[in-house]
C-alpha cells in the first residue's frame, strides 16, 4: 500500500481500530488490533510511570471496538481511560465490551479532534494531564464490515460513507450535486487518483440520467473510466475514489490537522503518543505537526541552547515505522500501517 500511496484496500486489507477478538462463534471474523504489542511498548513506559504516582491518563482517540483500550485497561489497572469515537454505534458496543472497568473509563461522542472537550467532559486540563494517546486513524473494523455503510466496494450498498451516520452529507450526496471541478479536486487530492478529471466527467454525465445511490454503479463506471493497463497493475480501481469520498465526506484530514497539535499539548512532560496512519496523507499530516516540535528554536552555531528554545519532543520511531512480515501474515490489517511515535520531553513556557 506504501508505494501506491492509498489507504487500504476495503476488500483485502483495511484498518481496523481495535476490534473484538474473543468471538465465541466461530463462524465470526476475529479482529486483531494492528501494532497492539508495539503500542504498548511505546505507550508502557509512560503509564508505568505514571502509575508508580498514582494513577495515569489514556486517551484512545479512535475508540472503534474497543480492542487497543481493553488491553491497555488490563495491562496497566491504575489507568484511567478516556475514549473518544464519532460513530453513536461504536461507542455502544465499546462501552459494553469495557463495562468491566467502568470505573475507570470516560467515553465521549467526538471527532479526534474533540480531545480538549473530552477533557473537560472528564473534569481535566487539556494540558499537561495526559499519559497516553494513541490514534488509530482511518475506518474502523466495525464501519468496513457492516455493508450497509457503504465503505466497502465489494458489495452493492447504499453510498453513505459517513462515520458518524446521523450527521452530515453522504457519499451519494458528493457524487449527485457536487460539480464536475469539485468532483476532480476530491478525487485527486484525497486519492491521488490520476485519471480524476476522466472520473469526473463519467460521474456527471450518468448522473444526468440516473443519480447514484448504491456502491455497484460507481464500481461499474470506475472499471469503465480506468485504462485496463492501469487496472491490472494499480490495484482496485475503485480503491482510489472510494477512499477519497469518504474522506471528504467524513472531514477526516480536517479533523486531523486540529486533532494532532490537541493531542501534543495534552500530554504531561514524559507522556508518549503513538499515531498509526494508513495512507500517506494521513502520515504527511502527522510528520508535518510533530517535526518542528522535535527542533531547537535557538540561532544556529550558538554554543548553549537559549531558554525555552528547546524541543519540546523526541521521537521513538526512526520514520514511519511499518508492520513486520510475521505480524502482516497474522493480521493483513496490518500491511498498510505507517507509525510514528513521540516522547514529550520540554513543555516551552508561553
Amino acid at each position: 500500500m506504501e508505494g501506491e500511496n492509498t489507504s487500504p484496500d476495503p476488500d483485502s486489507a483495511p484498518e481496523p481500530s481495535g476490534a473484538p477478538t474473543d468471538s465465541n462463534d466461530s463462524s465470526t471474523p476475529k479482529h486483531i488490533p494492528v501494532r497492539l504489542g508495539r503500542a504498548d511498548e511505546l505507550l508502557g513506559p509512560a503509564l508505568t510511570a505514571a502509575g508508580e504516582h498514582g494513577g495515569g491518563v489514556m486517551i484512545d482517540a479512535t475508540l472503534g471496538l474497543g480492542g487497543h483500550s481493553e488491553h491497555f485497561l488490563r495491562t496497566y489497572p491504575s489507568m484511567r481511560l478516556i475514549g473518544l469515537d464519532r460513530d453513536p454505534n461504536a461507542l455502544r458496543l465499546a462501552s459494553e465490551r469495557l463495562a468491566e472497568f467502568s470505573s475507570r473509563t470516560t467515553f465521549v461522542h467526538t471527532t479526534y479532534d474533540g480531545i480538549a472537550m473530552a477533557l473537560d467532559e472528564a473534569g481535566l486540563d487539556e494540558r499537561e494531564t495526559v499519559h497516553a494517546i494513541l490514534f488509530d486513524l482511518g475506518v474502523s473494523s466495525m464501519q468496513l464490515d457492516e455493508a450497509d455503510r457503504g465503505f466497502a466496494y465489494s458489495v452493492d450498498a447504499p453510498l453513505d460513507m459517513r462515520m458518524n451516520p446521523t450527521v452530515g452529507i453522504t457519499a451519494a450526496d458528493v457524487l449527485n450535486t457536487y460539480s464536475h471541478g469539485e468532483i476532480a479536486r476530491v478525487l485527486s487530492t484525497y486519492g491521488e487518483e490520476r485519471f480524476a478529471g476522466r472520473i469526473a466527467s463519467a460521474i456527471v454525465r450518468r448522473r444526468e440520467t440516473t443519480p447514484f445511490t448504491t456502491s455497484g454503479p460507481l464500481v461499474e463506471l470506475l472499471y469503465e473510466s480506468i485504462p485496463a493497463a492501469t487496472r491490472r497493475t494499480g490495484g482496485h480501481p475503485a480503491k482510489r475514489t472510494f477512499q477519497a469520498l469518504r474522506v471528504e465526506v467524513n472531514g477526516e484530514l480536517d479533523s486531523l490537522e486540529k486533532a494532532v497539535p490537541a493531542g501534543l499539548d495534552a500530554l504531561a512532560v514524559g507522556g508518549r503518543v503513538v499515531f498509526m496512519s494508513y495512507q500517506s496523507l494521513e502520515d504527511r499530516v502527522v510528520k508535518k505537526h510533530i517535526t518542528p516540535r522535535t527542533k531547537s528554536r535557538s540561532p544556529e552555531g550558538l554554543p548553549v541552547e537559549l531558554p525555552n528554545m528547546g524541543p519540546e519532543f523526541k521521537l521513538l520511531t526512526r520514520g514511519a515505522e511499518r508492520a513486520p512480515d510475521e505480524e502482516i501474515e497474522d493480521n493483513p490489517r496490518s500491511a498498510p500501517v505507517r507509525l510514528r511515535a513521540a516522547e514529550r520531553i520540554a513543555r516551552r513556557a508561553e
